[in-house]
Protein backbone atom coordinates (compact mmCIF):
# COMPACT_ATOMS: atom_id res chain seq x y z
CA UNK A 1 0.00 0.00 0.00
CA UNK A 2 1.20 3.52 -0.85
CA UNK A 3 5.01 3.84 -0.51
CA UNK A 4 5.33 0.08 0.15
CA UNK A 5 4.60 -0.55 -3.54
CA UNK A 6 8.05 -0.91 -5.07
CA UNK A 7 7.25 -2.10 -8.57
CA UNK A 8 6.78 0.48 -11.32
CA UNK A 9 4.80 1.00 -13.46
CA UNK A 10 1.36 -0.19 -12.31
CA UNK A 11 -1.99 -0.65 -13.94
CA UNK A 12 -4.10 1.99 -12.21
CA UNK A 13 -7.80 1.94 -11.39
CA UNK A 14 -9.44 5.14 -10.22
CA UNK A 15 -11.65 5.56 -7.13
CA UNK A 16 -14.81 5.14 -9.23
CA UNK A 17 -13.51 2.00 -10.93
CA UNK A 18 -12.34 3.82 -14.04
CA UNK A 19 -9.36 2.37 -15.92
CA UNK A 20 -6.51 4.91 -15.90
CA UNK A 21 -4.04 2.73 -17.80
CA UNK A 22 -0.42 1.91 -17.03
CA UNK A 23 1.34 4.72 -15.16
CA UNK A 24 4.52 5.11 -13.10
CA UNK A 25 4.02 4.25 -9.44
CA UNK A 26 5.07 7.76 -8.36
CA UNK A 27 2.36 9.26 -10.56
CA UNK A 28 -0.23 6.81 -9.17
CA UNK A 29 0.75 7.81 -5.62
CA UNK A 30 0.40 11.47 -6.51
CA UNK A 31 -3.12 10.91 -7.86
CA UNK A 32 -4.06 9.05 -4.67
CA UNK A 33 -2.76 11.93 -2.49
CA UNK A 34 -4.66 14.49 -4.55
CA UNK A 35 -7.87 12.52 -3.95
CA UNK A 36 -7.11 12.16 -0.23
CA UNK A 37 -7.09 8.36 -0.61
CA UNK A 38 -4.68 5.45 -0.63
CA UNK A 39 -2.98 3.51 -3.40
CA UNK A 40 -3.66 -0.16 -2.74
CA UNK A 41 -2.17 -3.11 -4.61
CA UNK A 42 -5.12 -5.30 -5.61
CA UNK A 43 -3.48 -7.97 -7.84
CA UNK A 44 0.19 -8.39 -7.08
CA UNK A 45 0.82 -11.42 -9.31
CA UNK A 46 0.15 -9.60 -12.58
CA UNK A 47 2.78 -7.63 -14.46
CA UNK A 48 2.33 -4.77 -14.15
CA UNK A 49 0.49 -5.20 -10.82
CA UNK A 50 -3.04 -3.81 -10.54
CA UNK A 51 -3.43 -0.95 -8.08
CA UNK A 52 -6.52 1.01 -7.10
CA UNK A 53 -7.10 4.38 -5.52
CA UNK A 54 -9.45 3.93 -2.57
CA UNK A 55 -10.06 4.50 1.14
CA UNK A 56 -8.09 1.67 2.75
CA UNK A 57 -9.79 2.10 6.13
CA UNK A 58 -13.25 1.72 4.58
CA UNK A 59 -12.09 -1.30 2.59
CA UNK A 60 -10.85 -3.04 5.75
CA UNK A 61 -14.09 -2.28 7.57
CA UNK A 62 -16.19 -3.62 4.68
CA UNK A 63 -14.09 -6.79 4.53
CA UNK A 64 -14.44 -7.33 8.28
CA UNK A 65 -18.22 -6.97 8.02
CA UNK A 66 -18.30 -9.54 5.22
CA UNK A 67 -16.26 -11.89 7.38
CA UNK A 68 -18.71 -11.50 10.27
CA UNK A 69 -21.67 -12.22 8.01
CA UNK A 70 -19.94 -15.27 6.58
CA UNK A 71 -19.26 -16.50 10.10
CA UNK A 72 -22.94 -16.21 10.95
CA UNK A 73 -24.00 -18.54 8.15
CA UNK A 74 -25.70 -21.46 9.83
CA UNK A 75 -24.09 -24.82 9.17
CA UNK A 76 -26.48 -27.44 7.85
CA UNK A 77 -26.85 -30.40 10.19
CA UNK A 78 -28.18 -33.94 9.85
CA UNK A 79 -30.88 -34.74 12.39
CA UNK A 80 -31.86 -38.36 13.01
CA UNK A 81 -35.31 -39.66 13.81
CA UNK A 82 -35.66 -43.24 15.03
CA UNK A 83 -38.78 -45.35 14.79
CA UNK A 84 -39.67 -49.02 15.08
CA UNK A 85 -41.84 -51.15 12.76
CA UNK A 86 -44.50 -51.19 15.50
CA UNK A 87 -44.31 -47.51 16.43
CA UNK A 88 -47.83 -46.17 16.96
CA UNK A 89 -49.46 -43.66 14.61
CA UNK A 90 -49.49 -40.89 17.23
CA UNK A 91 -45.77 -41.27 17.89
CA UNK A 92 -45.04 -41.38 14.15
CA UNK A 93 -47.00 -38.14 13.65
CA UNK A 94 -44.97 -36.54 16.45
CA UNK A 95 -41.75 -37.60 14.71
CA UNK A 96 -43.03 -36.18 11.42
CA UNK A 97 -43.72 -32.80 13.03
CA UNK A 98 -40.19 -32.77 14.45
CA UNK A 99 -38.73 -33.66 11.06
CA UNK A 100 -40.73 -30.90 9.36
CA UNK A 101 -39.30 -28.31 11.77
CA UNK A 102 -35.76 -29.54 11.08
CA UNK A 103 -36.30 -29.28 7.31
CA UNK A 104 -37.77 -25.79 7.62
CA UNK A 105 -34.57 -24.78 9.45
CA UNK A 106 -32.53 -26.06 6.48
CA UNK A 107 -31.31 -29.23 8.20
CA UNK A 108 -31.28 -32.68 6.65
CA UNK A 109 -33.21 -35.49 8.30
CA UNK A 110 -32.20 -39.14 8.43
CA UNK A 111 -35.11 -41.41 9.23
CA UNK A 112 -33.99 -44.69 10.78
CA UNK A 113 -36.17 -47.76 11.33
CA UNK A 114 -34.66 -50.07 13.95
CA UNK A 115 -35.33 -53.82 13.80
CA UNK A 116 -34.95 -56.13 16.80
CA UNK A 117 -35.08 -59.91 16.99
CA UNK A 118 -37.86 -61.38 14.89
CA UNK A 119 -38.70 -57.99 13.42
CA UNK A 120 -35.96 -58.65 10.87
CA UNK A 121 -38.31 -61.20 9.32
CA UNK A 122 -40.92 -58.50 8.69
CA UNK A 123 -38.90 -55.75 7.05
CA UNK A 124 -41.92 -54.80 4.94
CA UNK A 125 -43.56 -53.38 8.07
CA UNK A 126 -40.59 -51.12 8.69
CA UNK A 127 -40.58 -50.10 5.03
CA UNK A 128 -44.27 -49.24 5.28
CA UNK A 129 -43.62 -46.92 8.24
CA UNK A 130 -40.66 -45.32 6.48
CA UNK A 131 -42.57 -44.78 3.23
CA UNK A 132 -45.46 -43.15 5.10
CA UNK A 133 -43.03 -40.71 6.75
CA UNK A 134 -41.41 -39.82 3.44
CA UNK A 135 -44.80 -39.30 1.84
CA UNK A 136 -46.00 -36.94 4.58
CA UNK A 137 -42.78 -34.91 4.42
CA UNK A 138 -42.89 -34.49 0.63
CA UNK A 139 -44.17 -30.92 1.00
CA UNK A 140 -41.07 -29.72 2.88
CA UNK A 141 -38.34 -32.17 1.82
CA UNK A 142 -37.22 -34.47 -0.92
CA UNK A 143 -35.45 -37.81 -0.71
CA UNK A 144 -31.70 -37.46 -1.15
CA UNK A 145 -30.93 -41.09 -0.34
CA UNK A 146 -33.71 -43.68 -0.80
CA UNK A 147 -34.42 -46.34 1.86
CA UNK A 148 -31.59 -48.84 2.25
CA UNK A 149 -30.85 -51.61 4.74
CA UNK A 150 -27.73 -51.28 6.87
CA UNK A 151 -27.42 -54.21 9.24
CA UNK A 152 -30.46 -54.14 11.53
CA UNK A 153 -31.68 -50.74 10.47
CA UNK A 154 -33.29 -49.19 7.44
CA UNK A 155 -32.44 -45.57 6.68
CA UNK A 156 -33.41 -42.81 4.29
CA UNK A 157 -32.05 -39.28 4.02
CA UNK A 158 -34.27 -36.26 3.35
CA UNK A 159 -32.96 -32.87 2.28
CA UNK A 160 -34.84 -29.55 2.58
CA UNK A 161 -37.00 -28.60 -0.36
CA UNK A 162 -35.91 -25.06 -1.24
CA UNK A 163 -38.98 -24.48 -3.39
CA UNK A 164 -41.33 -25.17 -0.52
CA UNK A 165 -42.58 -22.05 1.17
CA UNK A 166 -43.65 -22.30 4.74
CA UNK A 167 -47.32 -21.42 4.73
CA UNK A 168 -48.26 -18.94 7.40
CA UNK A 169 -51.77 -19.23 8.76
CA UNK A 170 -53.87 -16.27 7.78
CA UNK A 171 -55.36 -14.35 10.68
CA UNK A 172 -58.99 -15.19 11.21
CA UNK A 173 -61.32 -12.27 10.54
CA UNK A 174 -62.82 -10.88 13.69
CA UNK A 175 -66.49 -11.80 14.03
CA UNK A 176 -68.87 -9.05 13.04
CA UNK A 177 -71.15 -8.18 15.88
CA UNK A 178 -74.60 -7.38 14.58
CA UNK A 179 -76.69 -5.36 16.95
CA UNK A 180 -80.16 -6.73 17.31
CA UNK A 181 -82.77 -4.09 16.77
CA UNK A 182 -85.37 -4.25 19.44
CA UNK A 183 -88.76 -2.71 18.98
CA UNK A 184 -89.15 -0.20 21.71
CA UNK A 185 -92.72 0.90 22.20
CA UNK A 186 -93.46 4.48 22.98
CA UNK A 187 -95.27 5.38 26.14
CA UNK A 188 -98.92 4.77 25.33
CA UNK A 189 -101.19 7.75 25.34
CA UNK A 190 -104.74 7.64 26.68
CA UNK A 191 -106.82 5.72 24.16
CA UNK A 192 -103.80 3.90 22.72
CA UNK A 193 -104.00 0.91 25.09
CA UNK A 194 -105.02 -1.49 22.36
CA UNK A 195 -102.06 -0.60 20.17
CA UNK A 196 -99.59 -0.89 23.04
CA UNK A 197 -100.93 -4.33 23.98
CA UNK A 198 -100.44 -5.65 20.44
CA UNK A 199 -96.83 -4.39 20.30
CA UNK A 200 -96.12 -6.05 23.63
CA UNK A 201 -97.39 -9.39 22.38
CA UNK A 202 -100.98 -9.20 23.61
CA UNK A 203 -104.06 -9.61 21.43
CA UNK A 204 -106.92 -7.24 20.72
CA UNK A 205 -109.16 -9.28 22.98
CA UNK A 206 -106.81 -8.74 25.91
CA UNK A 207 -106.90 -5.03 25.34
CA UNK A 208 -110.74 -5.05 25.39
CA UNK A 209 -110.79 -7.05 28.62
CA UNK A 210 -108.46 -4.57 30.32
CA UNK A 211 -110.83 -1.81 29.37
Amino acid sequence: MNEQIRISPVRLIGPEGEQLGIVPTAQALEKAREAGLDLVEMVADERPPVCKILDYGKMRFANSQKGKKAGKVRQQKVKELRVRPKTGKHDVDTKINQARKFLEHNDKVQVTVLFRGREMQHQQEGRRVLDSILEKLADTGKVERPPTMDGKKMTALIMPNKAAVKAKPKPKPSPTVTAEKSVVGTTPKPGDDAVGAIEDGGGVGDAKRRR
